[in-house]
């Protein structure tokens, strides 16, 4: 059961990277059209999907109720962060994919992949619990997570240590996007219907476009480019078992100090926790100038080995 769920759960993902495959093959996309649908995605649609998103699934008193589950969720993405940040240097992963590296470690595919598959497996009870984690991935991914892609282009070494971090860098459209959400919802200012369906429409191109561009990626570079090289399998094993182990650790540090998780919770922050990388991680990587065949390989790679993942992690969460 648990095994047809995820699977579903990915079904569409991969129809979509796989007509993006054949139309690109079929020469139905000029050539600069990843490059466009990267600009078009990155400063206008995921700021509106996210601000969207933001108003949609959080409500100001789940916050304030369950914001002791934020200690756990957040320490699990701190945990992450080092630890992808000393396997850079122990490993002397190249630049370009270092960025890629440290996202795949510790953020995750939870509104795609994520979302739809917790509903389906525990139903809608599930959700502020969910949300939880959403909120964590959210700040990560367009704080620290896009700041990490957006400084690691592909230097020569000579202008790499010249270059240094480039903190303007941080304030990212969707990043604005999130935080101007923020302030509507805690200040609980009212959004025109007209408004929010706008977004909504805008910001819905995101992931159908994010994942045709990876489609695209592929065909330009050919299906050998999905493999598994050292960088790659150091990736996946951290997104599958590291983050498993820290999440498992940090419930059972729950269960230990005040036991107040529910099922639902261990449940819900165990999946979340293992989701597949998040499907825009090449486009960022794109504007950035990194490695995009590498980003490209780690999201459809871990996408595709999370329905084997998924089944397992569960096994051992009651």
């Amino acid at each position: 059961m648990i095994f047809l769920t995820s699977l579903t759960s990915i079904f569409g993902i991969v129809f979509i990277i796989g007509l993006g495959y054949v139309l690109r093959k079929k020469n139905w996309f000029h050539d600069s059209f990843s490059a466009n649908i990267s600009k078009l995605i990155t400063n206008v649609a995921l700021p509106a999907s996210i601000f969207y998103s933001v108003l949609k699934y959080l409500k100001l008193e789940e916050l304030l109720k369950l914001s002791d589950r934020l200690i756990y969720t957040f320490a699990s993405v701190i945990i992450g962060y080092v630890v992808a940040i000393l396997l850079i240097k122990v490993f002397k992963i190249r630049n370009g994919r270092r960025g890629v590296f440290i996202n795949a470690v510790v953020n995750a595919n939870t509104i795609f992949i994520g979302m739809p598959l917790n509903v389906a497996l525990f139903g809608e009870a599930s959700m502020p619990y969910y949300l939880m984690y959403y909120i964590t991935n959210t700040v990560s991914i367009w704080t620290l997570g896009a700041f990490f892609v957006a400084n690691d282009p592909i230097y020569d070494s000579e202008n790499l240590g010249k270059k240094g971090f480039d903190w303007r860098k941080l304030l990212s459209p969707p990043l604005v996007g999130f935080v101007i959400a923020l302030i509507f919802l805690g200040f609980r200012i009212p959004v025109p219907e007209f408004i929010s369906s706008t977004l909504n429409y805008i910001g819905s191109i995101v992931t159908p476009l994010s994942l045709m561009y990876i489609g695209i990626v592929l065909a330009d570079a050919g299906l050998h480019s999905i493999h598994f090289d050292r960088d790659t399998i150091l990736a996946l094993v951290c997104r599958f078992v590291l983050s498993a182990a820290v999440m498992m650790a940090l419930i059972m540090l729950n269960a230990a100090v005040s036991n107040d998780f529910t099922a639902l919770d261990r449940k819900t922050y165990m999946i979340q926790a293992t989701a597949p990388v998040f499907a825009v991680l090449p486009i960022l990587v794109h504007e950035a100038k990194g490695d995009v065949k590498y980003a490209t390989n780690v999201v459809t790679t871990s996408t595709i080995l999370f329905v084997i993942v998924i089944p397992t992690i569960l096994s051992f969460v009651k």
